[in-house]
C-alpha cells in the first residue's frame, strides 16, 4: 500500500474537504444529546477541533460540512472562515430518516473539484494524511478482530478490487477495514455523481455510500488506490466505549507533543 509521498511527484494537492457530519449520533448519547457528534471532547480537545488542525497543516483551503443534528453548534463554533480554511455549509434537511449516501449527494452541486471526504467521528495523526491529498485514494487499515465493517480486498498494485459489506461472514484472503476517508478526483466525482441522482432518484437514501463505491469498483468505473493507516494512530468513535478508547490512544500528552511537532515542520 502507498506509503511513499515520492511516489506522488508531479500530482497536484488537493485542498478541498467534504465533512459529513449530519448524523445524531445516537449510539454516544447522552454527551450527543445537546451537541452534535463531531463537537464530542476526547482528551480535551473535539473531534472537529482536531479535524481542522489536521487539514491546516495538509494546507487545505476550503471545507464543506453537510451538517443536521444541531447544525447552530457547528456554525456557532468555527464560523465561515478559520485560519486559510474557508468554510461552507450545506444543511440536510432530512437527516433523521436518511443515511450518509443522503448527505454525500447534497454535495453534488456545491463542489466541483477534486477533494477528500471525511466523517466526523475520526481522530487520527495527521501524517496519515499526507499521501491522502492526492484524488482516487482510499484510507484503510489491516483488519483486526476487533474491529468491524466495511472492508476491502487489495490487489499486488495497492488497488481495491473489492468491497465487502460487513465482516460476519468468514473469508480466506488478506482484508483490509476501511477507514472512511476517500479522495475524488474531479473525473471521478462525476461519475460517482450520476450513481447517486439513481440511488436518490429510486428512494435509496437510508443506505451507506460504499454500496455506490462497490458496485462502481466491480463494473471498474471507480478505481481506488490504498493507503495504509497502520503506521501512525487513528480511531473511529461510535459509542462511549470508543471514546474511552481513543482518549487512551490519544492522551493529552500525546496531542501537546504532536502540536509542538507540526509547529516546527
Amino acid at each position: 500500500m502507498n506509503n511513499d509521498s515520492n511516489n506522488d511527484c508531479g500530482q497536484k494537492r488537493i485542498t478541498t474537504a467534504l465533512l459529513l457530519a449530519a448524523g445524531t449520533g445516537s449510539r454516544l448519547f447522552p454527551l450527543t444529546e445537546n451537541s452534535p457528534k463531531c463537537l464530542t471532547i476526547v482528551s480535551d480537545k473535539s473531534i472537529l477541533s482536531r479535524l481542522l488542525k489536521n487539514l491546516k497543516h495538509q494546507g487545505f483551503k476550503r471545507l464543506v460540512i453537510v451538517t443536521g443534528h444541531l447544525k447552530e453548534c457547528i456554525m456557532d463554533n468555527l464560523g465561515e472562515k478559520s485560519g486559510d480554511i474557508s468554510i461552507e455549509y450545506i444543511h440536510s434537511p432530512l437527516y433523521k430518516t436518511t443515511n450518509n449516501i443522503y448527505s454525500l449527494w447534497m454535495a453534488r452541486h456545491i463542489i466541483n473539484e477534486p477533494f477528500v471526504l471525511f466523517e466526523s467521528d475520526l481522530v487520527l495523526n495527521t501524517k496519515l494524511l499526507d499521501n491522502m491529498v492526492y484524488p482516487d485514494r482510499i484510507a484503510v487499515a489491516l483488519m483486526q478482530p476487533w474491529l468491524n465493517g466495511t472492508t476491502v480486498s487489495i490487489d499486488k498494485a495497492n488497488k481495491v478490487t473489492e468491497f465487502q459489506q460487513g465482516t460476519t461472514e468468514t473469508y480466506s484472503g488478506i482484508r483490509y477495514k476501511t477507514v472512511n476517508i476517500y479522495s475524488f478526483s474531479l473525473l471521478s466525482w462525476k461519475s460517482i455523481i450520476k450513481q447517486l441522482n439513481q440511488y436518490v432518484s429510486e428512494g435509496n437514501v437510508n443506505c451507506y455510500y460504499e454500496n455506490v463505491f462497490a458496485e462502481m469498483t466491480q463494473r471498474k468505473s471507480l478505481v481506488f488506490e490504498s493507503v495504509s493507516f497502520d503506521h501512525h494512530p487513528w480511531f473511529e468513535i461510535d459509542t462511549l466505549k470508543d471514546l474511552a478508547q481513543a482518549e487512551l490512544l490519544f492522551p493529552k500528552e500525546l496531542i501537546e507533543a504532536q502540536e509542538l511537532e507540526s509547529n516546527l515542520v
